[in-house]
């Protein structure tokens, strides 16, 4: 693989939900497994840094850009046998969904109404919602590891799910590259009325005219990141064009024009009230790019 096989300073923007972000200096789409592991090894040859991004919903990019390259897997097959899905990691989970509903499979109504995630994000954090997660329906999952650039196989034991949390957030040589779902057969009136159940539960209380990253932090043990954040009188609060939503206070909007410099600034405001004046750390639960 060559330089001129990727794209150059391409806006980060367009690629996230929270629309904010500069230029990354390479860009590249691999359809392939193999090319995949080519790119990787030559920003590694290169030495140049790299990141692998999914539907861009859970992360801040740097508004002064991404000096390396940025990866946008499209492994996006998908096979339904029976109960079974096997499934590549760019799969959004919105197009599962849709798969789920028309082959009469339950599991991920939770996950309705998310919007840009993929397969492989929702597996890298264990997301959740409803008390509910990813942990619940994983089989198995294939990933990349980019010190030897050859591919492993992790059992639902060895994917060491926890609170948003995974041994492919933990260990960045991982690369998540396809898995295998275990969902439930069940009557497809059921599974749409509980979509359509978690659909108006998020268009009711989470903040969906302006762009976000989703919720920012993860809760803490005994109250919710929202509440704690509305406790210490910190809803509403803006900085520069970034704002603590009114409607979630665990979601921070995007105005108009914010900086990732903006919302960073907001971050470490909320982390620094909520600790001094309820004694709580939280912790984000957005990846920040940089």
């Amino acid at each position: 693989m060559k330089e001129t096989d990727f794209k150059k300073n391409i806006s980060l923007k367009s690629l996230n939900t929270f629309r904010v972000g500069g230029d990354a200096k390479y860009f590249f789409e691999p359809h392939t497994e193999k090319d995949l592991i080519e790119s990787i090894k030559w920003a590694q040859e290169n030495k140049v840094s790299f990141f692998i991004l999914g539907g861009g919903s859970n992360v801040i990019f740097d508004s002064r850009g991404f000096n390396g390259l940025v990866i946008r897997p499209k492994l996006n097959s998908i096979d339904i046998r029976k109960d079974k899905v096997l499934l590549g990691s760019s799969v959004s989970v919105a197009t599962l969904l849709t798969e789920c509903l028309k082959h009469g499979l339950s599991g991920l109504e939770w996950a309705s109404g998310i919007p840009s995630m993929t397969i492989g994000g929702a597996l890298y954090m264990n997301a959740g919602a409803f008390g509910a997660n990813m942990a619940d329906i994983t089989e198995k999952v294939s990933a990349l590891n980019t010190d030897t650039l050859e591919k492993q196989d992790f059992s639902f034991t060895e994917c060491q799910f926890g609170y948003k949390e995974t041994v492919f957030k933990t260990q960045k040589n991982l690369i998540i590259l396809s898995c295998i779902l275990n969902l439930e057969k069940k009557d497809p009136k059921e599974i749409k009325k509980e979509m359509d159940r978690v659909i108006d539960y998020r268009r009711t209380n989470h903040p969906l005219v302006f762009p976000s990253a989703g919720s920012i932090f993860k809760n803490p043990f005994n109250i919710s990141a929202g509440q704690a954040i509305e406790k210490v009188g910190l809803k509403g609060k803006r900085m520069g064009d970034a704002k603590v939503s009114e409607k979630h206070c665990n979601f921070i909007v995007n105005m108009g024009q914010a900086t990732s410099k903006d919302i960073l600034s907001l971050i470490s405001l909320i982390k620094k009230e909520v600790k001094q004046k309820l004694n709580i750390e939280l912790k984000e639960e957005v990846e920040i790019v940089k």
